[in-house]
């Protein structure tokens, strides 16, 4: 294993990408990862402190130091099974986690250097063992006898049914839609999150015994009364998410070819976009977009929408300056490499159509105030500043909220002004009802998947100790 002498020094390793021109019109991964050589050459820059403050910074705490030691040796079975210890869906925290803002953020390294690239050895780790077939048998526990349903299959559902599987107890999760995945499917683009990467993701937590039903609304179907007492499920953990579109509230946002993002991403994904014209996709062909917002899925939609067969140009529209832009660094550097044209400082206030559809939108222009609660510069209009763009589809990613079905369907289950779910024990996510958790998204709002995931292993921490305090 290679040593460095001055591992601050030491550049980072950057894997190679598809080049702009080329990936702008493909929905194949940007980034082509690294070989084994290169995970080897970056893994070996780790000095394993004896305080890795790499895992604080890990919501899922993954021993870091331990899986990189692994990589830097060459044995990356063996790194994949120490990652999977902490977290069940390596090959997709890998490429969607903001790591820049959370481990490789704590790196020593990058006090005086540039840090570890973690994300990047975490994907090329659970590539090596999905491309390597490495079936090493589940090691089983005890059954229980007792029996978790899980409400929602996306991220928070998933790492909840995982650490309860391992821990012997019978999970079944039940997915309104008719695929798993939550947002890891329906929200996030296949040149981001690939779906064979989370199909073997979602294959192992079956190999641990967990079981998904789809097409299963709970809230319409089944009510929680019915789970429990019915159905013999000795705890619930509600993971249902934050699916429901904000929008601005302006003229115009009634026109055909104004869509959530939400909705136009649910749709390409759903509608295998990224094979056209293998499949005909019926989408409406746009020329020219105008996403609003500034966040990870205004820059998906559009760089989803730029990557459409007829499409000519994209737009972002943002209220705020680059520097304020809550989107990923290496998502908004890929944007703007690909072509998306960004305009800072401006706010819709006006959608125009032609005959029932988008023709133009009025913008007016922006200045930045004082730091508002976020911690970001507080925007205000200017007088008289009002201008046009040309389009022919707006999309809004302004954020969504939670679908109220659940808590509407049981009246114990407290919910704040917003309809988010509220926990009575944050450490283990337990609600106003004994025996049903929540996490993720339906409790904090739209967040980051690896931090749904991280409440999603809190709670089964706390569903593990309830069910244990009652006899089989």
């Amino acid at each position: 294993m290679k040593k460095y002498a001055q591992p601050y020094k030491t550049p980072r390793t950057h894997a190679p990408e598809q080049n702009p021109e080329k990936r702008r019109k493909n929905f194949q991964e940007v980034s082509l990862g690294y070989t084994p050589a290169m995970a080897q050459l970056e893994a070996s820059r780790c000095i394993q402190c004896k305080k890795p403050k790499c895992v604080i910074g890990c919501p899922v705490r993954v021993a870091i130091p331990d899986f990189l030691e692994q990589v830097a040796k060459g044995n990356f079975l063996e790194a994949a099974h120490i990652i999977k210890e902490s977290n069940p869906l390596p090959g997709v925290t890998g490429r969607v986690c903001p790591q820049e803002d959370q481990c490789e953020k704590h790196c020593v390294i990058g006090i005086k250097g540039e840090p570890l690239a973690i994300g990047k050895l975490e994907r090329f780790v659970a590539d090596y063992e999905r491309t390597h077939q490495d079936l090493k048998p589940i090691e089983t526990v005890p059954s229980t006898g007792k029996k978790i349903a899980i409400i929602g299959a996306g991220p928070a559902g998933l790492a909840t049914a995982g650490d309860l599987a391992k821990l012997g107890h019978e999970v079944v999760i039940f997915e309104a839609l008719h695929k798993p995945g939550g947002v890891l499917f329906y929200g996030i683009p296949e040149f981001r999150l690939p779906k064979e990467i989370l199909e073997a993701e979602l294959d192992y937590l079956k190999r641990l015994g967990v079981e998904i039903k789809v097409n299963y609304v709970i809230g319409k179907i089944k009510s929680l009364d019915e789970l429990m007492k019915e159905d013999g499920f000795n705890a619930i953990f509600i993971g249902t998410g934050a699916g429901l579109p904000y929008f601005l509230d302006i003229p115009g946002e009634n026109l055909n070819g104004v869509y959530s993002a939400n909705e136009f991403l649910t749709r390409i994904n759903l509608m295998h976009a990224w094979e056209f014209p293998v499949f005909d996709t019926p989408i409406h062909h746009h020329k020219i977009f105008a996403v609003i917002g500034g966040g990870n899925t205004a820059l998906d939609a559009a760089r989803t929408a730029l990557r459409l067969a007829t499409t000519e140009k994209v737009m972002l529209v943002y209220r705020r300056s680059r520097e304020e832009l809550p989107a990923r660094k290496e998502e908004i550097e890929h944007a703007e490499a690909e072509g998306i044209e960004f305009h800072y400082l401006a706010s819709p206030i006006d959608i125009k159509g032609t005959n029932g559809w988008v023709s133009k939108i009025v913008c007016e222009k922006m200045e930045l105030g004082e730091p508002d609660a976020s911690g970001r510069k507080q925007p205000h209009s200017l007088h008289n500043s009002a201008f046009t763009l040309t389009t022919d589809s707006v999309i809004i990613a302004l954020g969504s909220g939670v679908n109220p079905l659940i808590a509407k369907s049981s009246s114990d289950i407290k919910t704040d002004h917003h309809g988010h779910i509220e926990v009575a024990d944050p450490n283990i996510n337990l609600t106003s009802r004994p025996g049903v958790f929540a996490g993720g998204d339906i409790v904090t709002g739209a967040a980051t998947v690896i931090s749904a995931m991280e409440a999603g292993k809190k709670a089964a921490q706390g569903i593990h100790q309830y069910v244990m305090k009652f006899e089989v």
